[in-house]
C-alpha cells in the first residue's frame, strides 16, 4: 500500500513538473524595454541601425520620420510640435531585429545621434544606385596612381591623343583612366567626356542602337588641356560587360571646336580590369 502511495505521488509530482515546463515553453515571453529618446521641432534626431531598415511604425502624427537620403540604415526624427504627447515608435531591421523607443517633447535634447550595434557612427548603408563619394574619390586617385595596363585603346587626330590606360574595379565600380594630350599650340577645351555602349556593326533596315552610360564620379582636371601639355583622369562607372557585336565608345566632345576624338573598347579589355585592394 505504502509503495502504491509513493508511486502516486511520484507520477504527479512528475506530471506537474513536465506541464510546467511545457506551459514555460509554450507561452514564453520576454519584454523589450523601450529606449526613452526626446526630440524636438528645430533640431533632426539620427538613430543609425547595424543593419537596413525594412519596417517603421510611428505612434502618433505628431512625430515627422523619414530615411535619411540615399541612405538605407539611417532614420531621422523630430517634432511636428512643442505641443507633442509622448507617443512609441517601432523600427525592424533586415536582420529581423525589433528596436522599440518612446518619444517624448523637449526643447533642447542632450543627445542627438545614437548608434547601435557595432556599425560605426559615420558608417552608412548606401541603397542600390548610390554610392559612396568619399570612397569613388578615393579609388579614382589609387587608379590613377597604378602603372599603364592597356594598350591599343586610343585617338590620335588635330593633334590631340585619347587614350585609355587603364581599367579598375574594386566592388561594383570600375574606374577607367584616360589620358589627354594636346600636341598643338591651341588649347583644348573640353566640353564633354562621353561613354555610349553602341552596335559594332549596322545592319541593313535595323536600327541603330546607342546607349550613354552615365559617370558615377569624375576625379582629376576635366576643363582644359593646354597647348603642349597632357592630362590624367579617372572616370568612375557602374560595373559592366559588353554584349556581343556592341562595343564601347568613349568620346571626347571640344568646347566650340571641331576637335572630336573617339576610342572604341572591346568587351575582351573590360574583363581585363585590375582589382583594387
Amino acid at each position: 500500500m505504502k509503495n502504491q502511495i509513493y508511486k502516486i505521488v511520484l507520477f504527479c509530482f512528475l506530471l506537474v513538473n513536465t506541464l510546467k515546463g511545457f506551459a514555460n515553453n509554450s507561452i514564453g515571453f520576454q519584454t523589450i524595454e523601450p529606449l526613452k529618446i526626446t526630440i524636438t521641432t528645430n533640431k533632426t534626431t539620427n538613430l543609425i541601425f547595424p543593419y537596413d531598415i525594412i519596417s517603421v511604425d510611428k505612434g502618433s502624427l505628431e512625430v515627422l520620420v523619414q530615411k535619411a537620403k540615399g541612405v538605407q540604415n539611417i532614420l531621422q526624427v523630430k517634432a511636428a510640435s512643442s505641443n507633442m504627447q509622448e507617443t512609441n515608435l517601432t523600427v525592424i531591421t533586415s536582420n529581423g531585429k525589433l528596436y522599440s523607443f518612446l518619444l517624448s517633447y523637449f526643447y533642447n535634447p542632450s543627445a542627438l545621434n545614437f548608434s547601435f550595434g557595432k556599425r560605426i557612427t559615420s558608417q552608412a548603408s548606401f541603397s542600390s544606385g548610390t554610392y559612396n563619394e568619399q570612397k569613388l574619390n578615393k579609388y579614382s586617385k589609387v587608379s590613377l596612381g597604378k602603372k599603364k595596363q592597356i594598350h591599343g585603346a586610343q585617338k590620335n587626330r588635330y593633334g590631340i591623343k585619347l587614350s585609355l590606360n587603364g581599367i579598375f574595379i574594386h566592388e561594383n565600380v570600375m574606374y577607367y583612366r584616360i589620358t589627354i594630350e594636346n600636341k598643338s599650340n591651341l588649347s583644348y577645351d573640353i566640353e564633354r567626356l562621353r561613354f555610349y555602349i553602341r552596335d559594332s556593326k549596322k545592319v541593313k533596315r535595323t536600327t541603330y542602337q546607342e546607349i550613354e552610360v552615365k559617370p558615377l564620379y569624375k576625379y582629376g582636371n576635366t576643363s582644359t588641356v593646354e597647348g603642349n601639355s597632357k592630362i590624367s583622369l579617372v572616370v568612375a562607372l557602374a560595373k559592366r560587360t559588353i554584349p556581343q557585336n556592341k562595343h564601347m565608345s568613349i568620346q571626347l566632345i571640344e568646347e566650340d571646336g571641331g576637335r572630336q576624338l573617339e576610342v572604341k573598347v572591346k568587351n575582351k579589355k573590360l574583363l581585363k580590369a585590375n582589382m583594387l585592394p
